[in-house]
């Protein structure tokens, strides 16, 4: 007889059912089928925090054809997603289905035939540790956003603009590094440096160029000289015209490189920033489609690569002694270590599943070019070549460090140049990952080549140079920074690091310039209010402190309503001061540039029910409303509005005016000329004030620099 698999996902059922065939129906929940009232707290704190669950509506026609299938099936296994949200959905489809037997919870990493059947062969029961972790963090989040959003309407939202201002658990923490980043940067007094270059040369030989390190009027003794002043670096670049130069010291080795681990849900997020320019909820919507199942052209369904949500670099022990094998054969036994790498997961992780890896190795990135949609392509690709390259042998470089001193009538002056240069590619050959360390660039510079120098050589200037610089305030977070500080601070975990970031920008908390995430002063301002009002809410330590304790009920060593219960009361407390305290500094209305029509005054923009509108100040005397539209630029092949819009899916995208006349949209912003080399769309970006034009094609990536007060309106 027929067994029944119930999955969340419709992507994840059509790729089991095309796996088993016919020796299963696999159907799909559609993610939650129970969750918390939309509208009322649906939680007695009375009874120790029960929490009230009631079917989502729009799952009604779901649960009954669900319902129908279980009871025609003798055999029922839950195969939703193996973490605590995948457990949580279990356990509802369980108790509102009314499916029978204890041991129906199947689980695996990846979703493949012999995974399946494996998992198959072992059901289990229900981990209910797992889900009263998540029941917690779901109780957390609704007293937190339910008893504070209405606190910060009244407070802040400007008169009539009662929506959107809310308040969460984890996001405020995340917002808090937002805005304490941007206070930095305000704070920062850049301070003035100058930079001091020789060309220096070996007669018959190419020039090369070398930092100054030290200058002094007796010996190289104590620190680096710093040079802060025009009119000392003139000096020394008069002094170095006059200079005697020889080569005191050539330190010659070899350098190790060890590869990367293979990815975590965090670090695959970062650095499909930093390669692929992925926004991290991007990333890890992608990932998911590779997870569950993607359409190969001319093949159907395949899912192809491991659970994407882990904090973990373990790797099986099979997969890695059969990458070996791979490695062996298609690059040969030199690059492949003796035995496989084994990384160590740091002591906060889970540990719950394996790094994310390619379900096969012999899915080769070249084999689905082409047959991919390109997001998907791209982000497999650096998956499967970060996974091969974490299992070869490190790199090796011979490096060099020149230092060259400078002698004249005043003392001497040291001149530093490194040289490297590869002696072995080692993981390289497949991988390198993004460095987000910078160079000390005082410490000299590094060169691919060097010329052959040895100690007591005597060298030619043949250019002296200066070059006036500042030091720089801390960067702006970006999607890569922000997700590593938040993993680094314990805020969130794995499957909540986009989400986070998502839900600040859509609460307009943050915006983008560039790719960088700044606080609006909407987000200034509720980050100004919860810290004097919500401390605990706000502190990173507090929030860290509150994800070890639901790992700990996770792990079954904490009952999960002691931890709200100990958490509620202080909360209450800080609630009832916060509501009852006098004054009130709301934030202004925003002033459009659309005049009312009937009194003349400026219109400003509210939020209401059904999002934005216009709305004359001057109510209740004038009543006028108009649409909000939000003009963000001019069409490139037309030349009309650009109209920023919300798809279905609650996803931004730019659309013509003149639609339906003009077809054009585009989900980057789009500049107001198409490409001169391709004629295709460009996009905008804007960083540290300065606009560029980048043509979207990636064959052609044409760049320019925008005019001069390039920019956007709305009205």
């Amino acid at each position: 007889m027929k067994q029944l698999i119930i999955v969340e996902s419709p992507s994840k059922a059509k790729t089991i059912q095309k796996y088993l065939g016919g020796d299963v129906v696999v159907l799909a929940s559609k993610g939650h089928i129970c969750d918390l009232p939309a509208r009322s707290l649906g939680i007695d704190i009375a009874d120790g925090f029960k929490p009230q669950y009631v079917v989502t509506p729009e799952k009604k026609e779901t649960i009954d054809k669900l319902a129908q299938a279980v009871a025609k099936y003798k055999t029922v296994y839950l195969a939703t997603d193996p973490d605590r949200e995948g457990e949580a959905i279990s356990w509802h489809l369980k108790n509102t289905l009314g499916i029978s037997g204890d041991k129906v919870r199947i689980e695996f990493n990846e979703i493949s035939p012999k995974a399946v059947r494996a998992a198959m062969e072992k059901p289990r029961e229900i981990n209910m540790n797992l889900v009263d972790s998540q029941q917690a963090r779901r109780v957390l989040d609704r007293l937190v956003g339910y008893k504070i959003s209405p606190i910060l309407a009244r407070k802040l939202a400007p008169s009539g603009n009662k929506t959107g201002m809310s308040a969460g658990r984890v996001q405020s923490a995340a917002l808090k590094m937002i805005v304490d980043r941007e206070n930095e940067i305000r704070a920062f007094v850049p301070e003035e440096y100058w930079t001091i270059i020789a060309e220096l040369f070996k007669e018959g030989d190419r020039h090369i160029k070398a930092n100054l390190i030290k200058a002094a009027f007796n010996d190289f003794d104590g620190k680096k000289t710093k040079i802060t002043d025009a009119a000392s670096a003139a000096s020394l670049v008069a002094r170095m015209k006059g200079a005697a130069y020889t080569v005191d010291e050539v330190k010659k080795g070899v350098v190790t490189a060890k590869p990367a681990p293979p990815f975590t849900t965090s670090t695959m997020q970062q650095e499909a920033n930093h390669k692929l320019n992925m926004s991290a909820d991007r990333a890890i919507r992608v990932a998911q489609q590779l997870y569950e199942g993607v359409n190969v052209g001319g093949e159907g369904l395949h899912a192809l690569i491991t659970y994407i949500r882990t904090d973990s670099v373990r790797v099986s022990p099979d997969f890695s002694a059969a990458a070996l094998g791979f490695i062996r054969a298609n690059y040969g036994a030199e690059f492949a270590p003796s035995s496989p790498n084994v990384y160590k997961t740091s002591a906060s992780a889970q540990d719950a599943h394996e790094a994310i890896r390619p379900i096969s190795l012999e899915r080769t990135p070249q084999s689905l070019e082409g047959k991919l949609e390109r997001d998907q392509f791209r982000l497999y690709k650096l998956i499967y070549e970060r996974f091969l390259a974490s299992q070869m042998k490190p790199a090796l470089y011979n490096t060099m460090r020149v230092h060259i001193a400078g002698e004249d009538g005043e003392g001497r002056m040291g001149f530093v140049v490194h040289g490297r240069s590869v002696k072995f590619k080692g993981f390289t050959a497949v991988y390198s990952a993004t460095s987000d360390k910078e160079k000390d660039e005082d410490d000299g510079i590094e060169v691919d080549t060097m010329p052959d120098l040895n100690e007591g050589d005597r060298l030619e200037l043949g250019n002296a140079t200066s070059e006036q610089k500042f030091t720089k305030p801390p960067a702006r977070y970006t999607d890569a920074s922000l997700v590593k500080a938040m993993e680094e601070n314990g805020i969130g975990r794995p499957s909540t690091y986009a989400s986070i970031i998502s839900v600040i920008a859509k609460r307009e908390y943050t915006e983008k310039e560039g790719k960088s995430i700044k606080p609006t002063p909407r987000g200034e301002k509720v980050c100004e209010y919860m810290e004097k009002n919500f401390p605990d809410i706000m502190s990173l330590d507090f929030t860290a402190r509150l994800e070890g304790a639901l790992d700990k009920i996770a792990l079954g060593g904490y009952p999960w309503q002691d931890l709200i219960g100990a958490f509620y009361p202080r909360l209450q407390r800080f609630i009832e001061r916060a509501a009852k305290s006098a004054g009130e500094d709301k934030l202004p209305d925003e002033v459009s540039d659309v005049v009312c029509d009937k009194c003349g005054a400026k219109m400003v923009i509210k939020e209401g029910r059904y999002g934005k509108f216009l709305a004359c100040p001057n109510y209740p005397a004038c009543k006028n409303i108009k649409k909000f539209v939000e003009v963000v630029g001019k069409c490139p092949k037309c030349g009309a509005d650009v109209l920023k819009k919300t798809s279905r899916s609650g996803k931004t995208f730019y659309g013509c005016a003149d639609y339906p006349k003009c077809d054009f949209t585009s989900w980057e912003l789009p500049a107001p000329k198409l490409c001169p080399e391709c004629g295709g769309a460009m996009r905008m970006n804007t960083r540290d004030g300065v606009t560029t034009y980048i043509c979207m094609n990636r064959d052609c990536r044409h760049r320019e620099k925008a005019p001069s007060g390039e920019g956007g309106e709305t009205r």
